[in-house]
C-alpha cells in the first residue's frame, strides 16, 4: 500500500506540472496588457512620454517581455523574481497579485472557500441522506408505484437545467411565500457577530441548498437505482436469501456494500465540488463564494487569480483520484492497490 501511494504521489507530481504549463500557456496566450490595464485610468493625467515611459517600465516588472517559459518558470518558483531577485512562486506560497481587489490572492480566497464549503456541505449531505435510501427502496421495489413515480420525476429533474430550477424556487419560496431572502449573504445593514452571525449566513443559504439539492436528486437516484438493481440480480444474492438471512441483511450487508463501488466515484465526486462551488448557484443568488470569485476573475481577466484557483482544483481533482482507488480496496476487498 505505501509502495503504491508513492507512487501514484510521483504520478500526481508529473500531471500537475503537465497541466500546470498547459494551464499558464493558456492563460499568457489570451490577448492581454496589464502594464496598458493598469495606465489607462492615468491616460489622461500624463503625457505621452511620461505614459510611455511607465508603460515600459511595467512591461519590464511584471516580465512581459521575456519569453513565456521564463515567466512561467518564474510563477512556479523555480526561478528567482527578476525586481526581488527572491524566489517568489507557487512552490513558495506566493499565488500572485490580483488586479481586480489589488491585494494578493492568498488575501482573496480563503473567506469565499469557507462560503462555498458551507454551501456545498450542507447541499451534499441533504441530497445523500435522501438519494440513498430513496434510491435503494426504488431497486427492492422495482416497477413499483413510488418506483415509477419516482423515475418519471428524476427524469424530469435531471433534463431540467439548475438554473430554471433556480428560478423557479425563487419565484416559489422567495416571491411567493415570503420564506427566504433571494440573494445575499447576511441581512443588510446588519452588525452580527458570533452565533447570530453564523445563523444568519445559514438563512441566507437555506434557498441556494435547497436548489442545489434539488438538482442533485435526479442523478444520485438513478445511480443508487441501477447499482442496487445490478448488484440484487447477482448469483450470491439469492444464495443468501437461499440460506434464510433476513432480507434488511441481504439488502444492506451483502448488496449494498457491492453497489456502493459504482456509486463511491459519483459520492467522492460531490465531496470534491465542495472546494470548487458552483458558478451558476452562486452568481444567481449572488453568494460570495468560489465560483463567484473564478466568474469574476475571468470577466476582470485576472488571470493570476483564475491560475490560482485553477490549479488548486487540480491539486483537489489529483487527490480525490487517490482516494478514490483507496477507497475501492475498503469497499470490496477483491480490489487490490498496492501493486
Amino acid at each position: 500500500m505505501f509502495k503504491y501511494v508513492l507512487k501514484r504521489i510521483g504520478y500526481m507530481l508529473v500531471v500537475f506540472l503537465i497541466l500546470s504549463v498547459l494551464m499558464y500557456c493558456l492563460y499568457n496566450l489570451i490577448p492581454n496588457d496589464p502594464a496598458r490595464a493598469e495606465l489607462e485610468p492615468l491616460r489622461s493625467t500624463l503625457k505621452p512620454e511620461e505614459y510611455q515611459r511607465r508603460y515600459e517600465q511595467l512591461r519590464y516588472e511584471y516580465g512581459l517581455d521575456d519569453p513565456i517559459l521564463v515567466n512561467y518558470a518564474r510563477w512556479m518558483g523555480f526561478m528567482p523574481d527578476k525586481m526581488t531577485g527572491e524566489y517568489e512562486g507557487m512552490l513558495q506560497g506566493y499565488f500572485g497579485y490580483s488586479s481586480v481587489y489589488k491585494k494578493d490572492v492568498a488575501e482573496v480566497i480563503p473567506e469565499r472557500m469557507e462560503n462555498t464549503i458551507l454551501l456545498n456541505i450542507f447541499s451534499t449531505a441533504a441530497a445523500l441522506f435522501i438519494t440513498i435510501p430513496l434510491g435503494i427502496y426504488c431497486a427492492v421495489h422495482k416497477k413499483g408505484k413510488i418506483d415509477t413515480a419516482t423515475q418519471v420525476v428524476t427524469i424530469v429533474g435531471y433534463s431540467i437545467p439548475i438554473y430554471i430550477i433556480a428560478l423557479v424556487f425563487i419565484w416559489l419560496f422567495a416571491v411567493q411565500f415570503g420564506w427566504f431572502p433571494v440573494m445575499g449573504m447576511q441581512t443588510p445593514g446588519s452588525d452580527f457577530t458570533g452565533m447570530r452571525a453564523f445563523l444568519d449566513k445559514l438563512y441566507y443559504m437555506c434557498l441556494p441548498v435547497i436548489v442545489m439539492t434539488f438538482g442533485s436528486l435526479g442523478g444520485m437516484t438513478r445511480y443508487v437505482r441501477a447499482a442496487m438493481i445490478d448488484s440484487l440480480s447477482q448469483d450470491y444474492i439469492r444464495t443468501a436469501r437461499a440460506k434464510g438471512l433476513r432480507e434488511k441483511v441481504v439488502i444492506y450487508s451483502h448488496a449494498w456494500r457491492n453497489a456502493l463501488l459504482p456509486v463511491i466515484t459519483v459520492i467522492i465526486g460531490w465531496f470534491l465540488s465542495i472546494f470548487s462551488g458552483s458558478v451558476v448557484i452562486e452568481n444567481t443568488f449572488s453568494l460570495n463564494g468560489m465560483g463567484a470569485l473564478y466568474y469574476t476573475g475571468l470577466m476582470g481577466r485576472d488571470y493570476e487569480l483564475v491560475l490560482a484557483i485553477q490549479m488548486f482544483y487540480v491539486i483537489v481533482s489529483l487527490m480525490g483520484q487517490l482516494i478514490m482507488d483507496l477507497s475501492y480496496g475498503l469497499v470490496d476487498p477483491r480490489v487490490r492497490v498496492d501493486k
